[in-house]
């Protein structure tokens, strides 16, 4: 026989809780023997422990009490439904998890996986995240401006940093954002890149959603502004002179 000491330790609850669930009716109280003590027997530890599990699993007391005198058939297709609904809701956790997971990196909540790999391919290059979350910004914004030029523009992403020189001189450009627009480093770097365009037949002008995504990067920085700027005059100066020929 245990003491409600012993009973409680059994169940892993508190002499509290034992007295309690003996207010509410749950537990019967035994009558105190010659000693004046109450003795709880095996049954009155399987109930507590019962009630105990059955109300950390979240049953509301009254039904606590219901299924402790149910049928064995009854108790234990009560069970099943009690353990699918916390199957139910350990799913539902399981998604808010990843949720919150994602809200650190943003751009899983709005973007699609194939442009958040680009993201997470120029970190893993050395791209500063100050330019990745530049970047992610104009995904945002061709997105929504114009979504089936999307997949064109992953794979002309990640055609570029399969090159070298390309990646090359966008890190370079990247280490340029807190220069002055007159640092000497930078004609040098616009040269590159002005080089870079002619070999690849670019004529540095952009438009529609293009021109909003290069003004929100040139906007950031004072250099980089300055960087389009001029490739954008030279390239209108080549124009000129081809249409002159």
């Amino acid at each position: 026989m245990l003491t409600i000491s012993q009973l409680a330790a059994t169940a892993g609850v508190t002499v509290r809780t034992v007295r309690h669930y003996h207010h509410v009716g749950l537990l019967p109280e035994p009558e105190r023997d010659a000693s004046g003590y109450r003795r709880y027997g095996a049954q009155a530890a399987v109930d507590l422990i019962r009630i105990r599990t059955l109300a950390d699993a979240g049953v509301p007391l009254a039904r606590v009490d219901a299924l402790l005198h149910a049928q064995p058939a009854e108790f234990a297709s009560a069970i099943t439904d009690i353990d699918a609904e916390l199957q139910r809701k350990i799913d539902q956790l399981t998604v808010y998890r990843r949720r919150i997971t994602e809200l650190a990196g943003g751009e899983r909540l709005v973007l699609p996986p194939e442009v958040v790999a680009v993201l997470n391919r120029m970190r893993g290059l050395g791209v500063s995240e100050r330019r990745v979350r530049l970047e992610r910004d104009s995904w945002i914004l061709l997105r929504a401006l114009d979504p089936h030029a999307v997949p064109q523009r992953v794979r002309e992403k990640n055609a570029a940093f399969d090159d070298p020189e390309t990646t090359r001189l966008y890190l370079a450009c990247d280490r340029s954002f807190d220069w002055d627009p007159q640092d000497p480093r930078l004609d040098q770097l616009i040269d590159d890149l002005d080089a870079w365009e002619i070999r690849y037949e670019r004529d540095g002008s952009a438009s529609g959603h293009l021109k909003l995504v290069a003004d929100r990067i040139s906007e950031a920085a004072p250099a980089w502004q300055r960087i389009l700027e001029v490739l954008a005059h030279r390239a209108a100066r080549r124009r000129t002179a081809e249409g002159g020929g």
